[in-house]
This record gives C-alpha cells, sequence and structure tokens, in this order.
C-alpha cells in the first residue's frame, strides 16, 4: 500500500504599510496645495524634508528662522494660497516668533512648524526645549502640540483651516521628535485629500444689511472708499473695481490694496484722504482697522455715515461707533452690493461730479506741494527724490516691497503699482527686516516678474545676509537702501524729545558701502551719491538682473528729511 503526502499551502503574512510622522507631514501639505517650504534645518525636523523630497514639495533653506517665517507670510500674500515653515525647537522656533507675530497683525494665512523635544521626555529637560505652544497661542489663529503620530496630517489640516477662520492669520503646531519620527499604518493614519475637507469662506453676511448699504450708496452725494489688505487677502480686485467704476465711488487705498485701481484711473486718490474723510457724507471702511494708522477711528468725520466691511466680527466697530458693518469675504460683499443697486435711482453716481471734481482739484494741489521734494537735486538725496525715482521706474509687471520707516512712508506718497498684488510692506505690527525675504518670497511666486525692494540700511542689515540664499536659489531681484547711515525714524523723535546733543544716541550706525556686499556674493551692486544718477543706475541693475544676478544700489540719503507722520510722531497717538 503506497503512502500518500499531503501538501500544506501557507499564506505569506502581509506586513502593514506604514509611513513616517515626516512623510504624513507632506502629505498633508501637499493635499493642501503646499508647493514650498521655507526652513532652517535641525534635528528635530529633519523627517519632513525626506517626506517633501518624495512629494515633490520645494524646500527653501535660509540662514534664519526669522526669515523663513517672513518668507513663508510673502509667499502666502504673492500666491493667495497658504504658505508654510519649518524649524527646529528651542531657539529655531522663538527666532520664528517675530515673523509668526507680524503674519498674525497683517493676517497672512500660512503654517508654522516647530520641532520639539520627544514626548517620552517630557518634562526631563530635552535638547532645546520650550513651553511652545504657549508662547505661540497669543500670536496666532491656532496652536497645538501633535499628540500621536495618526495624528499629524489631521492636525495639519486642522491648522490651515483655522488660517482661514474669519480674518486670516497664521497656526503653529509642534511635533516631538519621537512623534515625527514614529511608523504608524497607513491605515491608522487619516490623511485629507485635497478639496475634501476646506470649502468656500465667502460669506456675503445678511442679505438685509447689503440692501441698506445699497441704498446708502445710491443716496449719497459725497461717498468715499478706503480699500485694504483684505482686498488683497480675498482677491477682491474685480469687485473693488467694479463696485467704484459702476457706482461712481472715489476710492483710495492702503496695505495689500494698493495697485488695485493703477495710476490715472479717474476713481484712484491717493493725496487726499484726510480731506476726503473730513468731507464725505459716506465713508466705507474696507479690510482695514480702525488702528493707529485710522487714528483709532478719529480720523473720520463725526458728521459722516460710516461703514465697516471686514472678514473678522470683531473688527467691525472696534475703536469707533459706526453706522452699518458687514462681514464676511469682502469681494463677495462689494459684488453683492454692486448688483443690488441695479435699477435703483442714480444708481451710477452721476451726480457726484461735482465732488468727484472737488476731489480731483485738491489732489493737484497735493502733487504740486510735493513735487519739489519729489524733483530735487540736493546731495545728500532726498529721500523724496528717491520714492519719486522708484515709481517712475516701475512696469507693470514690477513687484515693489517697502521695508523700514520713512522708507515705506515715503515711498506711499509716490509708489503707485500699476498692478493688483504688485506691493508689499511689513503691515501694521511695523516689523524691520521683511524685505529680503519677502523679495525673494515674490521670485519664487513669480519667477518672471520684476522685483523691487526698496528698505533702509539699518533695514536691510538685519537680514540681507539671506540674499545670498536669494544666489543659491537663482531668484535674482533688485535691492535699494536708502542709506542715511541711523534708525533715523526713531533719532526723529529723539530729537524732538531729548535735543540735539542726546538725539542720536542709540540710533547712528557706520558708513556701510553695501553694494560691496552684493558685489561679493556675485551679483551687481553701485555707490549713488548724485540724484541725477538714479535712474541710470536703476537701468543698470535691472539689466544686471535680467541677467541671473540680484542687484544693489546704496543710495545715500539725506539724514536731515523726515516723512510728516514721523515729524509729528502720529505713529504713536
Amino acid at each position: 500500500m503506497g503512502s500518500v503526502s499531503s501538501v500544506v499551502s501557507v499564506t505569506p503574512e502581509v506586513k502593514p504599510q506604514t509611513v513616517s510622522g515626516g512623510h504624513l507631514v507632506a502629505k498633508a501639505l501637499k493635499a493642501e496645495g503646499v508647493d514650498t517650504i521655507f526652513t532652517l534645518c535641525g534635528g528635530h525636523i529633519i523627517d519632513i524634508y525626506d517626506g517633501c523630497v518624495d512629494e515633490g514639495i520645494r524646500i527653501i533653506d535660509v540662514r534664519h528662522e526669522q526669515v523663513a517665517a517672513h518668507a513663508a507670510d510673502g509667499y502666502a500674500r504673492m500666491t493667495g494660497k497658504p504658505g508654510c515653515a519649518v524649524v527646529t525647537a528651542g531657539p529655531g522656533t522663538t527666532n520664528a516668533v517675530t515673523g509668526v507675530a507680524n503674519g498674525f497683525r497683517a493676517e497672512s494665512p500660512f503654517l508654522l512648524i516647530g520641532g520639539g523635544g520627544g514626548i517620552t521626555q517630557h518634562k526631563m529637560g530635552s535638547l532645546q526645549d520650550l513651553p511652545h505652544v504657549d508662547i505661540m497661542q497669543p500670536i496666532t489663529k491656532f496652536a497645538s502640540t501633535v499628540p500621536d503620530t495618526a495624528r499629524i496630517a489631521d492636525m495639519v489640516s486642522m491648522a490651515f483651516r483655522e488660517c482661514h477662520n474669519g480674518a486670516f492669520g497664521p497656526s503653529y503646531l509642534e511635533i516631538p521628535r519621537d512623534i515625527l519620527d514614529a511608523k504608524v499604518d497607513v491605515a491608522k493614519a487619516r490623511v485629507p485629500q485635497a478639496g475634501k475637507y476646506r470649502f468656500s469662506t465667502r460669506s456675503v453676511g445678511d442679505p438685509r444689511d447689503v440692501e441698506k448699504l445699497a441704498d446708502l450708496v445710491v443716496k449719497s452725494q459725497r461717498p468715499c472708499i478706503l480699500l485694504g489688505t483684505q482686498v488683497q487677502t480675498c482677491r477682491a480686485y474685480d469687485a473693488a473695481k467694479e463696485f467704484v467704476r459702476k457706482l461712481n465711488v472715489p476710492a483710495y487705498t492702503n496695505g495689500g490694496g494698493r495697485g488695485t485701481l493703477p495710476p490715472g484711473d479717474p476713481h484712484y486718490y491717493n493725496r487726499t484722504r484726510r480731506y476726503a474723510f473730513d468731507k464725505a457724507d459716506l465713508i466705507i471702511i474696507v479690510g482695514t482697522p480702525f488702528d493707529f494708522r485710522m487714528g483709532y477711528g478719529r480720523r473720520l468725520s463725526a458728521n459722516a455715515i460710516v461703514v465697516q466691511i471686514d472678514m473678522d466680527y470683531r473688527t467691525v466697530g472696534k475703536n469707533r461707533d459706526i453706522d452699518l458693518g458687514l462681514t464676511g469675504d469682502v469681494g463677495a460683499i462689494l459684488s453683492a452690493v454692486t448688483a443690488a443697486t441695479t435699477g435703483r435711482a442714480d444708481n451710477g453716481g452721476k451726480g457726484r461730479t461735482g465732488w468727484m471734481d472737488e476731489l480731483r482739484k485738491a489732489e493737484k494741489a497735493a502733487d504740486q506741494k510735493l513735487m519739489p521734494e519729489f524733483l530735487s537735486d540736493n546731495t545728500p538725496i532726498s529721500p523724496y527724490r528717491v520714492a519719486w525715482e522708484l515709481n517712475e521706474f516701475l512696469t507693470e509687471d514690477t513687484i515693489y516691497i517697502g521695508d523700514g520707516g520713512d522708507c515705506v512712508t515715503m515711498s506711499a506718497q509716490a509708489v503707485a503699482p500699476r498692478t493688483p498684488g504688485h506691493w508689499m510692506d511689513p503691515g501694521p505690527l511695523g516689523t524691520l527686516g521683511v524685505g529680503t525675504p519677502f523679495a525673494m518670497a515674490a521670485k519664487l511666486a513669480h519667477p518672471k516678474k520684476e522685483v523691487l525692494l526698496y528698505t533702509g540700511d539699518g533695514t536691510f542689515s538685519m537680514t540681507g545676509w539671506d540674499l545670498q540664499s536669494a544666489v543659491r536659489f537663482n531668484l535674482p531681484f533688485i535691492t535699494v537702501v536708502g542709506n542715511n547711515s541711523a534708525m533715523n525714524q526713531i533719532r526723529c523723535g529723539q530729537i524732538m524729545h531729548y535735543g540735539a546733543e542726546r538725539g542720536e544716541i542709540g540710533n547712528r550706525l557706520g558708513d556701510v558701502e553695501y553694494s560691496k556686499f552684493c558685489q561679493m556674493l556675485g551679483g551687481y551692486g553701485e555707490e549713488v551719491r548724485d540724484p541725477k544718477q538714479l535712474a541710470p543706475a536703476l537701468q543698470r541693475a535691472r539689466e544686471a538682473v535680467k541677467s541671473g544676478v540680484p542687484a544693489l544700489l546704496n543710495v545715500w540719503i539725506d539724514i536731515d528729511v523726515w516723512a510728516p507722520g514721523t515729524k509729528n510722531q502720529t505713529m504713536y497717538k
């Protein structure tokens, strides 16, 4: 009798597919549409780099974490998408605090991811251990520690949602190193899918308020509107232009709203805002809080009807009573109001010709008053002349960035961007040092556009070393340094308060030829001391950038010329 052998089939064990925390971060960033992170390396965060390489996310490494945060802020402003910066624990995170705080006041949506000591070393004194979340909570929309690797992607998406809750702003996530480096079963990690966890925030608020505002605009004889930074935030340029043109309303701009209307547009006004606020019967404030820039609301006539449109309910009516407030997407609201005026009497504001002519006459008078300064041939060069020449130099494709005290204030009196979204300044926190990181971000976002940075010498010194980062990543732009060898806005106040003998303590800087710094990096540098050489020097800088290298003009400006607000100390009132 023969024997029968039995064959037993064994199914091989299927091991679960695992993924590390850093790769979960990268997957969540990609789902959000983030294509670039700004970073300075550290041992707590390197697994995120590995994930970004796999997901095709560009890594821009800089020389200081403040620069990384500012660049993420600038990238968000330029692209309309959320930015992202990644920094290590401890001093890496504290170095980024200024950039986060600036983005918070400027309502810029970006995520800062910070490293942290391991959860298993909690309260043991691990390397670079600090209470990061406690530090970040007052200056973010959302701040949290990620408690578990499987939660990483979910919490990244949560942080981005909070960035866009009401008025925009930054969020912060601390990811402890052992959480970031650990691997989990892919099936246990929720990775939100693009387009399926964050939706439209384009609310128009209460339709009855839209109707009320439509009535007010139609009946007004002397209306005016201020278009602020939220016009940029909401990409509401077309809605704003349709509103002012169809309803014949004179428009003023500030912050990111600059450039909404091009110079020469019959509805664009620049120098008569105070005059209009004094004389108007209807004042509409869009996307600008009643903060120090608005005299906390006191600069608006007590006799005017005041309407405020803002993304954040908490801002509406803050510091000053108003007659009507609308909360929501400022572009959606403006479009809804424009549509609501259709068919109403004189919805085009034809009876306002006299008001528009009155403002235009006042504009011309203000222009004539400033022209001697703008065209001054004095040496050292008047900073007003610099501002004038920069404006003459702009093209339709020039993105203008102002960084500093009087550099921003004076250039705002002369520089009129030709295109919406082509102006950046620090915003209401008044942070110095945003210029170089903003310029890098702008060039990354719009590589075919010209980027022009105007910065004070003290300001440039703070983050200017990252011009080398711009060289490494082939991001050529033009830098113009207004050099008076001083922190001059503060110097003015000290002289006024304490006299000339004590007015220059703690604010005078050395005479530095910054052109040599750019030359050292392989770029084009030039010293400019003659106002008649400003225009040709700018053209030479433009040609250098076209050849693929950065350019820096070190312009020696008059130390004893200040902006009116600086002389009057209005920023402190």
